[in-house]
């Protein structure tokens, strides 16, 4: 682990508490050590271990993974985050608010909504690489119509990522 994982517990409001691991999975870049990818999954199982050590230990318990993860959300380091079964957290997807509101026929693909968080100049490459994931208590406190990618003027000014929101209520629906 190269830069390893930031975690701590915020209390919201006075009755509502949640655990927030942030990431930064390996790059695509290249390195003489190892295969990037390779490292990249075995970072990504070793953030799954800690997710599933907290859900095991308290199945409620109100839980928000979410970080640069340096892959799509089909790549085996993004699945092994995301886990699967009792546990498996729910990606919030944001898009961007640009007025689309028709979505596709095709029912078993994702919204063909503006999704991508990095660009890649050298492939002059778009894609979703940072994610905000769930946990199944802490997906019941989220507003899906709150979560979303901010369109700024000049975004990549300060970084090659734009940044993501995701909104939610400690009412618990």
């Amino acid at each position: 682990m190269s830069r390893g994982f930031a975690e701590v517990e915020l209390r919201a409001a006075t009755n509502f508490t949640f655990t927030l691991i942030v990431t930064h999975l390996k790059s695509k870049r290249p390195i003489a050590e190892a295969d990037e990818a390779d490292l990249r999954l075995a970072e990504a199982k070793v953030l799954r271990g800690i997710v599933d050590e907290h859900l095991h230990g308290n199945p409620d318990e109100c839980l928000i993974v979410l970080g640069d993860f340096n892959d799509t959300k089909d790549a085996a380091s993004t699945k092994a985050v995301i886990g699967r079964g009792k546990y498996k957290l729910t990606d919030t997807r944001p898009a961007e608010r640009n007025g689309d509101t028709i979505t596709t026929a095709r029912s078993r693909y994702e919204p063909r909504n503006v999704t991508w968080t990095y660009f890649y100049g050298v492939e002059d490459s778009y894609s979703r690489i940072d994610y905000i994931l769930l946990s199944p208590a802490m997906a019941r406190y989220w507003l899906k119509a709150e979560t979303f990618i901010p369109t700024v003027p000049n975004w990549g000014v300060g970084s090659d990522h734009r940044p993501i929101v995701a909104g939610f209520t400690t009412d618990g629906e």
